[in-house]
């Protein structure tokens, strides 16, 4: 089981997603939860594909923090 970061943001009137150690798979829905979902649907779509045509599956390499900070 690999773990993958995946970055959401609220839009106007929708979320949307990526996956910044795969390029390019993305996904929007109109809850966070359901962003969540097809993004793990997204991930495993695109690694089945590297799969099929013999390519390397990229290492999560991406970390994220938070900080406080004073306003």
């Amino acid at each position: 089981m690999t773990e993958y970061l995946i970055i959401i943001e609220k839009a106007e009137n929708n979320y949307a997603a990526y996956c910044p150690d795969l390029p390019g798979v993305i996904a929007t829905g109109p809850t966070r939860k359901e962003t969540l979902e097809l993004m793990k649907e997204a991930i495993e779509f695109h690694l089945e594909g590297l799969k099929a045509e013999s390519l390397n599956i990229p290492e999560p390499t991406t970390t994220a923090a938070s900080v406080e900070v004073s306003v």
